[in-house]
């Protein structure tokens, strides 16, 4: 969706105009688990269905590896919302799904991390 047709959904003063459990056809409770740090990125596969305007934009917005909370962030839905979404498309096999990233126990840091995020820093300064 664009910003031109995304305003036409918004309202400064009220928020989104569709309401999010709209949005989802009533479902707080997804058909799988997601983490908020939950990596999700599209297949390539589009639904043989036309789903809706909000799962064509999970779409787009997931040709790069995307987490569950930028996800929503993005959407500007709540996140049980995006899950619901998230997993009728991954049913559908237009998204998969990757863990989170965890450190292992016995490395309680990785130094290219912490490189990573010290070179950014030094970027925004």
């Amino acid at each position: 969706m664009t910003d031109a047709q995304d305003e036409a959904w918004l309202d400064d003063e009220a928020g989104r105009l569709v309401r999010p459990y709209t949005v989802s056809n009533g479902r707080t409770r997804p058909s799988a688990h997601f983490d908020l740090l939950t990596q999700v990125v599209a297949t390539g596969t589009r639904p043989n269905a036309y789903l809706g305007p909000d799962y064509e934009q999970v779409l787009d917005l997931c040709g790069v590896p995307l987490s569950v909370a930028e996800v929503a962030a993005h959407m500007r839905l709540p996140a049980v919302i995006t899950k619901v979404l998230l997993s009728d498309l991954v049913q559908h096999d237009a998204l998969t799904t990757r863990a989170p990233h965890v450190m292992r126990a016995g490395s309680p840091t990785d130094r290219n991390l912490l490189e990573a995020v010290l070179n950014g820093l030094r970027k925004r300064l």
